[in-house]
């Protein structure tokens, strides 16, 4: 096995690791499955209906808290609707023998995250979701939890996303000012850097339309059909107005766009980081990889704004115009993908304003 270069693990170190058996496949790798940065995770076979999100902890494994919990077991091979409220956890195609030295962390892919669609990679004796320590081997799981559409899922669905981290990878706030005076990583006038760069909501709007408020009620949407379903039917645009504000319902969720157009370098990768609960009582962003190249080449150069998804902690809250909502944590990659967000890939944000998962047809 070769050594590991400090940073984010490219694709090209992705397939060595599935040779190496460092990733473990139930089957073999689907096109498309490994992106620049990351590694797409596939639903398995079998799904559990559970009582309670739940994490195993230090002395239990997965498998020993499904018996616990379960309420019944669901066959992934011929597609299952995965309601909304419900919390489930299914098994994944792939599992992990990481040595030392390499962790993993998960998210929700893009388009996941668009749906409302909660989900978190747990692993046998975790004390944390998405993340797994070094040293890890055994299966993975995944929890579902739909929050606004139910959805159709079945075996070889990809809803998260895995990342391979080696050594300090993380840019702290001088290098990221340096690397913004050479490659413009947002488009403010006047970027914050404070443990990543500041991003806000833009509610002066695009054409008039600021975002869009999900619909309740609405039909399933089958997370492997894209351009099937009609916006008007699951999706109420919110219409730009002279107070550029908006007070977010906590019983709704919301899609918003970024001031600024963000753009990540061909040998960087980005986490948009969970934003401060002290600063406001709302969660921006469940989706928080943006790959390499995102916003570069295939924009033209002038980078593409963050998609915002946006639900209220407990309370209503209003937000305005301009007003921070994340920041964005550059990392290095331990070396430049083969492939490139856009430039190479079939992309489905590239250069995006305000956009909604491609599932949807204009």
């Amino acid at each position: 096995m070769l050594p590991f270069l400090p940073g984010i693990q490219p694709d090209s170190r992705i397939r060595a690791f599935i040779e190496e058996g460092v990733i473990k496949l139930a089957r073999p790798p689907a096109e498309g499955q490994i992106q620049p940065a990351s590694l797409d995770l596939r639903l398995g076979d079998k799904a559990y209906r559970v009582r309670a999100s739940f994490l195993p902890g230090p002395g239990s494994t997965v498998v020993r808290r499904l018996d616990q919990l379960a309420l019944h077991e669901i066959d992934l091979t011929r597609g299952a609707v995965l309601e909304t409220g419900c919390v489930y956890v299914a098994e994944l195609m792939e599992g992990l023998a990481l040595p030392q030295g390499l962790r993993a962390a998960a998210n929700p892919k893009s388009s996941t995250g668009r749906l409302d669609v909660f989900t978190r990679v747990i692993t046998d004796r975790a004390r944390e979701f998405d993340l797994v320590e070094e040293g890890y081997e055994g299966p993975l799981f995944i929890e579902i939890s739909p929050r606004t559409f139910p959805v159709l899922v079945r075996s070889g669905s990809r809803l998260s996303q895995i990342r391979f981290r080696a050594g300090e990878a993380r840019l702290d706030d001088r290098t990221l000012g340096e690397l913004h005076e050479r490659e413009t990583l947002v488009s403010a006038a006047t970027p914050s850097f404070q443990s990543g760069v500041a991003v806000s909501v833009d509610l002066a709007g695009f054409d008039g339309l600021v975002g869009y408020r999900g619909k309740r009620h609405t039909a399933l949407v089958d997370v492997d059909r894209v351009g099937a379903y009609r916006v008007a039917d699951f999706w109420e645009p919110i219409q730009a107005d002279a107070s550029r504000s908006l007070i977010l319902d906590p019983d709704q969720f919301y899609i918003l766009a970024s001031k600024e157009a963000v753009h990540v370098p061909p040998d960087y990768a980005v986490e948009m980081t969970p934003f401060d609960a002290l600063v406001g009582e709302f969660r921006v962003h469940y989706a928080g990889f943006f790959d390499p190249g995102f916003g570069h080449g295939g924009a033209g150069g002038k980078g593409a704004r963050a998609v915002l998804e946006v639900r209220s902690r407990d309370v209503p809250f209003i937000i305005e115009d301009g007003q921070i909502v994340g920041r964005l944590v550059y990392e290095h990659m331990a070396a430049r993908p083969d492939a490139l967000y856009g430039a190479d890939l079939k992309s489905n944000y590239q250069g995006q304003a305000l956009k909604l998962s491609k599932h949807f047809r204009d």
